[in-house]
């Protein structure tokens, strides 16, 4: 039997070549593998984003890759390019960053002269194209000894005289010929995705492509046999010569932190155990408790077996830079397992209140890198990423990438303009996946609902393309604060490019890619809560170790869920746990950021925790092991760790293992494969003596973790600022109320809600005043004075000058407001139209006729003084100024909108907020709000929905069969009306919904923006 002649591909483009491929890396080395060719090359365009996706999938298939990438010079060839050794790899990924560095995002410049030199470890191929053969004298001259004419024959009934011109070009340059395949897919089915892909690159329809698209479907990855059939056997032999020359692997890669922190003349090691000891001292004035002494004493000599003291030190500098500066910060994550880095001031988690899991951060084992988050107040993260760059530069620091990928939405928006659909018919296409659908696979009866055909071929064709393209990577963006920082050249390990924000770099590639190879990264993050805590601790005079612990008060407020503001416990979900779980001391609010998350919620443990709380269920633990673990969460593992330590004390799991199971959770959802552990985890359990049910109940707990659980130590870092957030709230709701104004955008909860609590808590509002108002929101005595940030078309820079005017003298005038602060008139029309002169002008009405006649005249006129009479203008009415309230400010001091609709609501037979409070369960009401949220959270049975009225808000279960029938009033509306059953129990009200009703015609131009699906 005829054996087929072995051959491999050197050049195949991804789709992280941004719409050109038509194919996943992952599909691409598989089917390579399965079609038994000896070597694939990742050859995308001036990128190597792709190539770890295709290292991981390699190892997988036993296959060889090699890697490389296609460069298209300025005015001149295309080539590939195929890093034979380290050093060649180096060559590329500098090549690479270079060109990419020129150019804006999304783009390169490469020229001839960028070959010329520093590519001496790469071989190089250049694309022969029909009637092109200018290039071939300068290729041979630059990649003499290395270089190949690649002769790809597609079918297309130019491979006749495609050979005959490379035999030509070969003779006469003296260069070897091979073959290649040009792939842009791994199948021929992926042609029709492949022309829509190419139509949205060049912004036009899939019919208006003409010659750009595919001539056929032979660019995919061809049998063996087909090539043989095609190619002389001297060319495909040729490419066996080549790969094998090629012998690069990505496990080379040879990382090193930077060591700029240490001082000379000691180690890092040594430094970090100073700064260690040190903050022991610190720490703990009166001496280190023994269980953290041993803690420590355990961390140190890991941390310098795994050689990552440099590490700890660059996360810990750039801690101590954020003190210096007065910025608030705070790790958290897995490094908040570590008393190392709560010795260094990284975490603020004592490990003598906490049961750490050291090797659920680092684990000799698992032998992948520690991930250290620290979060910076949002506004002045700039300030320590900029420090980044200028002590390490942007050529040693840059930022993770994320990839970006088409969901449901942009895949409907960017094929159906592909198919020709109007604007129009593109909006009504995005509404079909709004909400809830935008993770999920498009379906037709969607579409429908929108007024389509599915049944029509055009909807059909869209329908398979769409979810054809779901997943696809779009383009690269930055991560939101992962850094990579090296001891070298960043570009000696990956390319780098230049990130849409200016002076920001970015790698190509991203969080799991670091991870996949061991590369260390520090994620410097924002937290919008930080800036608020800071700015009331300011207001204070206090600082975060002056907060009093452990205050029943504070206690008592959370309780009673009255936690609007208050960080992680504000959402409707956490504050409907909150007087069933009843905290009243700091581990009990740690369980409650943990245990109102799908993870708990999936595994069954929610319900079992607060049975056992309650005294409603008994309490047991089948071994002393297992209640070691389990004793402080009352034998419901709500916590990562504690599945860990399960794992191992129950059913015998080595450290590693025990973690290996932890990190494959999420993998389960998405591929399955649990088999394994699941037959190991029960066999281990039921071989220690514990019954087929407890094994059973376990491994389901273990699943649910797969939807997401928190780690006991990132739990215990957010309780952190659960608690402070909340203390301030109890003690000084007027500070922190306008800590939280003052830090916007953030939180759960709009400006206009925020007010209205700190109302109802009996903080007297003022409203924003020319007169008294500076930037910032501010406290005058107790009361809270609004600031003119609140004011919507108001700059920032015109509202300085204002307060600076200002504290020379008040103004008597509007006119003389605008005369001697020179604002624009922009700034003094949204002044006006915020009600913001009201101090100068009677209401609205007169201040925008007043700040008209403040316009500058002509030069020639500006002497002149006219005693203009002033129109007789009405006042304008409630309603008129709530709108414009809302319209200017977002937010009202005036009557609640709904309050000037009660009498219609009513007629309507919708009862307030307050009156269904008085009603018994079970009884079936009307009522009516504004919406404030819509979430769907878990596997999404149903849609959480708040709504408010003048006298109180409604927390509403609109079950999944009802959400998808009225699918459009539920996501349309403003004004929400509802029919509905009272459920009431433990302190805790909901509206089980029947029936929606959309009433937002009664709002008129109210402008109102709920907060959906985050």
């Amino acid at each position: 039997m005829k054996r087929d002649p072995a051959y491999a591909e050197l050049h195949c483009i991804s789709n992280y070549s941004f719409l050109r491929g038509a194919s996943h890396p992952e599909e691409l080395v598989a089917r390579a593998a399965e079609q038994g060719y000896t070597a694939l090359a990742l050859t995308d365009e001036c990128s190597l984003a792709g190539v770890v996706r295709a290292h991981q999938e390699a190892r997988r298939q036993g296959l060889k890759l090699i890697i490389g990438t296609e460069i298209r010079l300025t005015g001149g060839p295309r080539l590939v390019l195929l890093a034979r050794n380290r050093r060649g790899y180096v060559q590329l990924c500098r090549l690479i960053t270079r060109g990419r560095r020129r150019a804006d995002k999304g783009h390169y410049v490469l020229a001839r002269a960028d070959l010329e030199q520093g590519l001496e470890d790469c071989l190089a191929l250049l694309l022969l194209r029909w009637g092109e053969d200018a290039a071939a004298g300068w290729f041979q001259s630059c990649f003499a000894g290395r270089g190949w004419l690649a002769l790809g024959l597609l079918r297309d009934g130019r491979d006749t005289g495609l050979l005959r011109q490379a035999r030509h070009l070969s003779e006469r340059h003296r260069l070897p010929l091979v073959a290649v395949g040009h792939v842009l897919m791994h199948r021929r089915g992926r042609r029709m995705l492949r022309d829509l892909l190419t139509a949205i690159r060049h912004g036009c329809t899939i019919d208006a492509l003409g010659w750009r698209a595919l001539d056929n479907g032979e660019r995919h990855l061809r049998s063996r046999e087909n090539l043989a059939a095609l190619y002389p056997q001297e060319l495909m032999q040729q490419a066996l010569v080549i790969a094998g020359q090629c012998d690069f692997s990505l496990d080379e890669l040879a990382y090193e932190y930077p060591d700029d922190v240490t001082p000379a003349g000691m180690s890092a090691q040594d430094y970090l155990r100073s700064l260690v000891e040190e903050g022991i001292r610190r720490r703990w004035p009166q001496g280190c408790p023994e269980k953290v002494r041993r803690q420590i004493e355990h961390e140190l000599p890991l941390i310098a077996e795994l050689n990552y003291a440099a590490y700890f030190l660059t996360v810990w500098d750039l801690v101590a830079f954020a003190r210096q500066r007065g910025i608030l910060c705070q790790g958290r994550g897995s490094a908040a397992n570590s008393a190392v880095c709560y010795c260094l001031g990284i975490t603020e988690v004592d490990p003598a209140r906490m049961n750490l899991l050291f090797e659920r951060f680092i684990s000799r084992e698992r032998g992948e890198p520690p991930d250290i988050d620290v979060d910076f107040e949002h506004e002045r993260r700039e300030e320590v990423i900029q420090y980044i760059y200028e002590k390490y530069g942007r050529e040693r620091a840059a930022l993770a990438a994320t990839v970006i990928s088409y969901r449901p939405r942009s895949a409907l928006r960017d094929v159906g303009k592909a198919l020709g659909l109007t604007t129009g018919q593109l909006e009504q296409l995005a509404r079909a996946a709004s909400g809830w659908r935008s993770h999920r696979e498009v379906q037709g009866e969607w579409l429908r609902e929108q007024g389509f055909d599915p049944d029509s071929k055009l909807i059909r064709r869209l329908l398979y393309l769409v979810n054809e393209i779901q997943g696809f990577p779009r383009h690269l963006s930055q991560h939101v604060g992962g850094f990579v920082i090296s001891r070298g050249g960043l570009d000696e390990l990956v390319p780098v490019e230049n990130a849409a924000m200016p002076d920001r770099s970015i790698i190509q590639w991203d969080k799991d890619d670091l991870e996949a190879l061991g590369l260390l990264k520090v994620d410097v993050l924002a937290l919008g809560m930080l800036s608020a805590i800071r700015r009331a601790l300011v207001m204070l005079g206090r600082e975060l170790q002056d907060i009093p612990a452990e205050d029943p008060r504070v206690y008592d407020m959370i309780c009673r869920a009255d936690t609007v503001g208050v960080f992680q416990i504000e959402s409707r979900a956490q504050m409907s746990m909150l007087p069933r779980l009843r905290p009243r001391c700091f581990y009990d609010l740690v369980v409650e950021v943990a245990i109102v998350r799908p993870g708990p919620i999936q595994g069954d443990m929610v319900h079992p925790y607060l049975r056992r709380r309650q005294g409603l269920e008994a309490v047991d633990y089948p071994s002393d092991a297992v209640r070691d673990v389990l004793a402080r969460t009352l034998g419901v593992p709500i916590f990562q760790e504690q599945v860990i330590r399960l794992t191992q004390v129950a059913a015998g799991f080595s450290p590693g293992e025990a973690d290996q199971i932890r990190r494959s959770m999420a993998a389960w959802r998405r591929r399955g494969g649990m088999e394994v552990w699941e037959r190991k985890l029960k066999a281990g359990m039921q071989a220690r003596g514990y019954s087929v049910a407890f094994a059973e109940r376990i491994f389901r707990q273990i699943q649910g973790f797969g939807e997401y659980g928190f780690p006991e130590s990132h739990a215990a870092s957010f309780a952190l600022l659960v608690y402070v957030s909340a203390w301030i709230k109890c003690h000084h709701p007027a500070v922190f109320a306008c800590a939280l104004l003052n830090s916007q955008p953030m939180g759960f909860y709009a400006p206009a809600q925020l007010v209205r609590d700190a109302r109802e808590h009996g903080v007297e509002v003022l409203p924003v005043d020319v007169l008294h108002s500076d930037w910032d929101c501010r406290l005058e005595g107790s009361v809270l004075r609004l600031g003119l940030r609140l004011v919507k078309g108001l700059s920032r820079a015109g509202a300085e000058r204002l307060v600076t005017e200002r504290g020379q003298a008040d103004f008597s005038s509007v006119q003389e407001l605008a005369a001697r602060t020179g604002i624009r008139s922009s700034d003094l029309k949204a002044l006006a139209a915020a009600d913001a002169l009201a101090s100068l002008e009677a209401d609205r009405y007169r201040a925008n006729w007043a700040v008209a006649g403040s316009e500058s005249g002509l030069p020639l006129l500006q002497a002149a003084a006219f005693a203009e009479a002033r129109p007789d203008l009405p006042v304008p009415d409630e309603a008129s100024q709530v709108l414009a309230d809302y319209a200017h400010l977002g937010l009202s001091l005036r009557t609640h909108p709904l309050a000037l609709l009660r009498p219609e609501l009513g007629r309507l037979r919708f009862l307030p907020a307050e009156e269904v409070g008085h009603r018994k369960p079970g009884s079936m009401v009307r009522a009516a709000g504004l919406v404030l949220t819509r979430q769907r959270p878990g596997k999404g049975n149903a849609v959480f929905i708040t709504l408010e009225d003048e006298t109180g808000t409604l927390n509403l279960i609109v079950w999944r069969h009802l959400a998808e029938r009225q699918r459009q009033v539920l996501l349309g509306a403003k004004l929400l009306g509802v029919w509905a059953e009272i459920q009431r129990a433990e302190g805790v009200q909901h509206l089980v919904v029947r029936r929606l009703y959309d009433y937002s015609g009664l709002l008129g131009e109210l402008p109102l923006h709920s907060r959906d699906f985050r």
